[in-house]
């Protein structure tokens, strides 16, 4: 039976956190004597539709364009994650700003009609670095994540006591849009602490939070991931009855919510691009609509992973989500209509008894004129211009470094210095990429799988350099207690461990870039024309010309290697000639009118032109 034989249509436009006025009731869940549990906003019969859009993958001047698509779709909720590690980069230095302003983005979300479902953490997933906790937790050798181990706690708790604060005045019962938030994200499958969800659920409470809360676990996990006292959801790809029945097993006589039907799914450097069947979308969620399900569809748009925000699979092997989330989701990662979307709205709209609201235009593309980069900076040259090194007489890893006011860094890449004067057979524990090289020579690779590599026998002492690459830390599972990057542990030639280090944080950063690039001395100094054969790691610099009315595109490096992109103090992410990702999303929101500085950061050897074009290559 289809959503179009039930006996009424939908009409929530009372239902609106603009229309709905008396927030005595939030979203309830009712089981009336005789009849199917459902849920009740306002006191009113109400189904979720909801749809994901993460506010930290959409450059802010489309959140409104991505919203209104949404609803116009036919969704009646927007559901996002919170990312720690993104809020709070270093220890109490919170950054609620720009793109990253949660409170605009709920607000809204709010003023186009639609609820928010807000599932804060602390721990999120979201093929996000490290599941969305900050890399400084790792900088404490007994640190146990997701666990009530006293130094996670503790920062748990000085998080929550900043950002709940933010999330309290928007709740329904004070006004705002927010329905529900969730309990952390699937602990299920994590599960080392059984006092750990309890713990979150009290902070929760205690902090001011007086809406529904929400667990969410797949089937197999559901047991293990559920508490006492919150609504249990479920995270599925199809319509599968029997995990319904495990569910009302769970809790009995309560609405059904599946908190994430995957309609698509994420990309890792050398895999195929991930694609899910329109149709089968179509069909699952016309079954919930009959079946009466609350559902959020993951993802409803899932943006970029823009900067070094990607997390990373490890299943036996490494493996760096792409940059581009688009999920294969019901809007493109450039926020353009697929078969997906237009069959919901078809389909949504049959069972509505008001008119969708019209469709939004599209966000015009363009092709630019390709860039030849004119002058480059071997990273060699780079450093005399970065900050003091970091001395020791032993490798440290990138969190454990003394900068950033004792926050370790993050993300990007680090350089490690040492004098050898005898060759052999070199072993390090990198993570998770390095290129070798003596003095300016690349002498070789190393990896998680290849810990070895010959350096050659020499007639003079030389600069061993070893470039470690962070390429994204493990979001899921138990590997997450193991994510420190750079070197870690010994360096050794012939098991003779090598000492006396140099260490250069090399975080890429907005500030690094404005550093190399906004001092005349600097770019008079070292920057130079591009020769015709340039090898190992280099900043090249062009200039992108655009019109006055400047359009998304999508940069093409087909010639290039390894790296990232940087334009207008934006970082569009990495690129790899790995696939299967080969253009980057450039929104038109973050180009100048005529010029745009564009800068790559190449790994291994220049490419000829920085091309673009009006369609993605995914």
């Amino acid at each position: 039976m289809g959503p179009r034989a039930r006996s009424s249509l939908f009409n929530w436009s009372h239902l609106t956190p603009l229309e709905l006025e008396d927030r005595a009731a939030g979203l309830e869940p009712q089981s009336p004597g005789g009849r199917k549990p459902c849920f009740t906003l306002g006191g009113h019969k109400f189904q979720v539709f909801g749809g994901s859009i993460h506010y930290f993958r959409v450059p802010r001047a489309y959140w409104g364009d991505r919203l209104r698509k949404l609803k116009a779709c036919g969704f009646n909720t927007v559901t996002t994650y919170v990312p720690w590690n993104l809020h709070e980069p270093e220890r109490g230095k919170f950054d609620f700003s720009g793109n990253l302003d949660m409170e605009a983005f709920v607000l809204l979300a709010a003023e186009m009609g639609l609820w928010v479902i807000l599932r804060p953490g602390p721990y999120i997933c979201s093929e996000i670095d490290l599941g969305g906790l900050p890399s400084w937790l790792l900088q404490d050798p007994k640190m146990v994540l997701r666990t009530t181990y006293s130094g996670f706690v503790e920062a748990v708790d000085k998080y929550f006591d900043h950002l709940i604060s933010r999330v309290v005045p928007l709740q329904y019962r004070r006004g705002g849009p927010i329905i529900a938030v969730q309990v952390e994200n699937e602990y299920g499958s994590f599960a080392k602490d059984r006092s750990y969800m309890p713990y979150l659920q009290k902070a929760l409470l205690e902090r001011g939070i007086v809406e529904l809360l929400m667990t969410s676990d797949d089937a197999e996990n559901l047991l293990k991931g559920h508490i006492k006292g919150v609504l249990a959801t479920i995270n599925m790809n199809s319509f599968q009855k029997r995990d319904f029945k495990l569910l009302s097993y769970v809790q009995s006589n309560k609405p059904i919510m599946v908190m994430e039907f995957w309609v698509g799914w994420f990309d890792t450097w050398g895999s195929e691009h991930k694609v899910k069947n329109p149709k089968d979308v179509e069909e699952t969620v016309t079954k919930f609509i009959a079946s009466e399900i609350s559902f959020n569809v993951y993802m409803f748009h899932g943006g970029t992973n823009f900067g070094f925000m990607n997390g990373a699979t490890d299943f036996g092997i490494h493996q760096g989500v792409v940059t581009s989330y688009d999920y294969d989701a019901v809007l493109t990662e450039a926020g353009d209509y697929t078969e997906k979307y237009f069959k919901l709205r078809r389909l949504f709209g049959s069972v509505s008894a008001i008119p969708l609201p019209p469709l939004p235009e599209l966000t015009p593309k363009a092709e630019y004129p390709s860039v030849k980069p004119s002058l480059y900076l071997p990273l060699w040259d780079v450093l005399q211009y970065l900050n003091e090194p970091v001395m020791s007489n032993t490798p440290v890893n990138m969190e454990n470094l003394p900068i950033n006011g004792g926050n370790g860094q993050s993300y990007g890449f680090v350089l490690y210095e040492t004098l050898i004067c005898s060759g052999g057979s070199l072993r390090a524990d990198v993570h998770d990429t390095a290129q070798v090289f003596l003095n300016e020579v690349n002498i070789g690779h190393l990896h998680d799988h290849a810990k070895t590599l010959t350096v050659p026998t020499m007639t003079t002492c030389q600069l061993l350099r070893i470039l470690v690459e962070n390429q994204g830390r493990v979001n899921f599972s138990w590997k997450i207690q193991d994510q420190r990057k750079g070197l870690t542990g010994s360096v050794t030639i012939n098991n003779t461990p090598l000492q006396g280090f140099a260490i250069y944080s090399l975080e890429m950063t907005m500030s690094f870039f404005e550093r190399l690039c906004s001092s005349s001395r600097l770019r008079s100094a070292t920057w130079r024309p591009v020769p015709k054969v340039c090898l190992g790691p280099a900043f090249y610099l062009g200039t992108l010309k655009v019109d006055s009315s400047p359009k998304d595109t999508f940069l093409r490096l087909r010639t290039w290697n390894s790296g990232f992109a940087f334009i207008n103090g934006h970082n569009l992410g990495r690129y790899s000639i790995m696939g299967p990702q080969g253009t980057l999303y450039l929104p038109g929101a973050w180009l100048h009118p005529e010029d745009n500085e564009i800068i790559l950061f190449e790994k291994r050897k220049c490419g000829s032109y920085i091309q673009t074009t009006d369609e993605p290559v995914l």
